[in-house]
């Protein structure tokens, strides 16, 4: 396999073209690493765009990931998917990745956008927070240990009237059925949190519901009160969906909730966002590849902040969106080295002028392989 690639000269924004031998790893994996010695470098993968383009694979991505495993299915090389998107438990989407790419994935593999809303549970456990997204937004936080958690289908049908849109929405079934009893007093209990936990599907409702959340203190249709807080699960303008050209993301949303909000009520619109790039997704990206435990059938992860033997000295960031993926690697430093495929949000000629990778390849398996062939060939050097 030949690709073209454009290499980042280190230090300075100048960048010049390289023709690139083959990159074919066919050298055995085992001239890496032993039975008794723990690889030294790790690999990210982002999803959309580099693995999977809806749910079909793209890339050749399963014949690379298969790279990483021994004949027995074994994990030989950590790695995991660092991805903004979500919407399900990481056990449900790493049992998805395993189907769709015929590897064994580890619920421990899979970041999602939302992963680090699992820091907040102290702060809100037994508080009444609101899910937004799609998919299953309360699942996903009632997993992390969030003990009165609502979606926001359900918060907002206990609501007469909240969203005048809605009987446009519904079809005649819809409309004559009638909410069930609230769980908890929505009238009275305030929401202590909103969390965006993916990509919202009836934005028109979730934007007026927020507001009316936000803008008093947690019950609406009630007097202006203290804006609670608010957290979006990532920051994408744009992603690489199974449509040719990228759609619009939670940033998009971000953007259109922030402009509503702030011509109707005399504040700025506070919040949090979580997802590449930002540095704490790196920082804990990198100390999940640390812990995880190779050679092991299981695939096993050792306890949280128990690396084993070294630190990793070398972590590879695979990303299709220079803005996202590349921009997160380049602030998170050393030991991250970026590579941008032609397969997703990216697809030009040259490198990318605004965030410029380390690597520009065609596709995830180009990545792998020069991974492999440059890992080997230093491995051998020692």
């Amino acid at each position: 396999m030949r690709f073209r690639s454009i290499l980042r000269v280190s230090g300075g924004r100048t960048k010049s073209a390289f023709s690139l031998s083959r990159f074919e790893a066919k050298r055995p994996l085992s001239q890496l690493c032993t039975n008794h010695e723990r690889p030294s470098f790790g690999i990210a993968f982002d999803i959309d765009g580099v693995i999977l383009r809806g749910r079909k694979p793209i890339g050749n991505s399963p014949q690379a990931l298969r790279k990483l495993y021994d004949e027995s299915g074994t994990l030989k090389i950590p790695f995991l998917f660092l991805t903004n998107g979500g919407g399900v438990p990481e056990s449900k989407r790493a049992s998805e990745l395993s189907e769709l790419l015929g590897v064994n994935v580890l619920p421990s593999q899979v970041v999602q956008g939302h992963s680090p809303f699992k820091k907040l549970v102290k702060s809100f456990e037994n508080e009444l927070i609101v899910a937004i997204g799609k998919g299953e937004p309360a699942n996903v936080m009632a997993e992390y240990g969030f003990k009165k958690v609502l979606s926001m289908d359900e918060y907002a049908s206990y609501f007469d009237n909240i969203d005048p849109l809605a009987p446009y929405k519904m079809s005649p079934n819809d409309i004559t059925s009638t909410a069930s009893s609230p769980r908890y007093d929505v009238s009275s209990e305030r929401v202590q949190a909103a969390f965006v936990v993916s990509d919202p599907v009836d934005w028109s409702r979730d934007i007026q519901v927020l507001c009316d959340i936000l803008r008093t203190g947690g019950l609406p249709g009630k007097e202006i009160g203290h804006q609670p807080p608010l957290y979006f699960a990532a920051d994408d303008l744009e992603y690489q969906a199974a449509f040719s050209s990228e759609r619009l993301g939670m940033g998009a949303f971000r953007i259109a909730l922030e402009s509503i909000f702030n011509r109707i009520h005399p504040d700025a619109l506070q919040y949090t966002s979580f997802g590449k790039p930002h540095p704490f997704v790196f920082k804990n990206a990198e100390n999940i590849l640390n812990q995880l435990q190779p050679f092991s059938r299981d695939n096993q992860v050792v306890k949280d902040g128990d690396a084993i033997g070294h630190p990793l000295t070398s972590l590879y960031m695979i990303g299709d969106n220079p803005a996202v993926d590349i921009k997160g690697a380049q602030q998170a430093g050393h030991p991250w080295f970026s590579f941008l495929t032609r397969t997703g949000v990216f697809r030009g000629n040259e490198n990318h002028e605004k965030y410029p990778a380390d690597l520009v390849v065609d596709t995830v398996e180009d990545a792998v392989n020069y991974i492999l062939d440059k890992e080997i060939t230093s491995s051998r050097k020692i």
